[in-house]
């Protein structure tokens, strides 16, 4: 016998196209109205599932965690509404979490790409600049379309930020990930960083907190988005302290650009910049934090329908990720209210539905 739900609210299809009546039979989405008496009706403001554009489902603070933790993870992202995740990177392999139903689809993006001794121990593949175009090749294979690099990172050296890699082997790497058929994501946290992964020919920019108006140009041009991961972000002051005595002229660096974090983000999605929704989930950063970060996103700058599509529609989409239409999976949350006029809504979520099945 066919699982039929039926939506009787508001069903918004994209950030200003309402619709009224949906069903989910067996797990795919329909404006037809089934011959049969539903099993279950539910009432609200209708929406895709969130999407969680960096996230580390199967990390923890010291490396991969176990297969049990990993499924708690991903548990507690899809009860927060996060029913799609652009992995940005974990050292296990995760495609067990692939074929588990009752868990979010996840986007890989194999392991992270950083030079050697230059980031957080366990998580990285470390390489030196010899290395990185072939490493970008083998991790542009064994992830779903998707090659993370980390940009920069504390020179101990030079007591501060700094490149993790020659900017003209950073351009050739990514020319080789591309000829894999992957885009390439790169963490940056420095103002430099960002120029040079435009000149490679990046597809996306992790946090981007070194933004400064010479850079949004160069977005627009090229469409590169960025995710700027605010609630990891709101770390950056603890880090700072931890850093003062030993390399002050880093903590001072880190500092200013947690102080300026709002700064440019709204005025780069004025210009056309694409911002997506991303937590940085994993390592120190608890899951299931998406509501958190639309809300960051609109503090940033972004009006409340805005804020709600980088983790909704249009990041659905950049993603490859199906919305609300005929036949689509039926991966969706409901509201009590409309978000898009009560923001805060996405933090109560009424249920939420994966493949068809009433999880919360």
């Amino acid at each position: 016998m066919q699982n039929i739900i039926e939506f009787s609210g508001t069903v918004l299809c994209g950030p200003s196209d309402e619709r009224r009546r949906l069903w989910s039979v067996d797990g795919r989405l329909t404006f037809v109205r089934p011959e049969r008496t539903p099993d279950v009706v539910l009432d609200g403001w209708v929406l895709p599932g969130f999407v969680d554009a960096h996230c580390h489902i199967g990390l923890g603070p010291g490396g991969a965690v176990d297969e049990d933790t990993a499924r708690a993870q991903a548990s507690a992202d899809r009860d927060a509404g996060t029913l799609l995740v652009r992995d940005a990177g974990v050292p296990a392999d995760t495609r067990w979490l692939q074929g588990s139903p009752d868990l979010p689809r996840i986007v890989r993006s194999g392991r992270h790409i950083a030079r050697s001794r230059r980031y957080l121990p366990g998580l990285a593949v470390e390489v030196e600049p010899e290395q990185l175009v072939e490493e970008a090749r083998k991790q542009a294979r064994a992830g779903d379309g998707w090659v993370k690099l980390v940009g920069d990172w504390i020179d101990r050296s030079a007591g501060d930020l700094g490149p993790s890699f020659p900017a003209a082997v950073v351009k050739d790497a990514v020319a080789a990930a591309h000829d894999e058929g992957a885009r390439v994501t790169t963490h940056c946290f420095a103002e430099d960083t960002i120029d040079d992964m435009l000149d490679a020919g990046i597809d996306c920019i992790e946090h981007a907190t070194g933004l400064l108006p010479r850079h949004i140009p160069r977005l627009v041009e090229q469409d590169v988005p960025i995710v700027p991961t605010l609630v990891n972000i709101a770390t950056f002051p603890h880090i700072a302290a931890r850093a003062e005595a030993k390399f002050p002229r880093y903590a001072a660096h880190m500092l200013a650009l947690w102080e300026r974090r709002y700064e440019r983000i709204g005025e780069a999605h004025d210009a056309g910049v694409r911002v997506f929704a991303g937590t940085d989930a994993g390592s120190v950063i608890k899951h299931g934090r998406i509501a958190e970060e639309i809300l960051e996103l609109h503090r940033a700058g972004l009006p409340a329908a805005a804020a709600l599509d980088a983790a909704c529609w249009s990041a659905r989409s950049w993603l490859g990720g199906e919305g609300i239409s005929e036949g689509a999976p039926a991966d969706v949350v409901l509201c009590a209210e409309d978000p898009r006029r009560t923001l805060g809504s996405v933090a109560r979520l009424k249920h939420v539905v994966l493949d068809g099945k009433v999880v919360r």
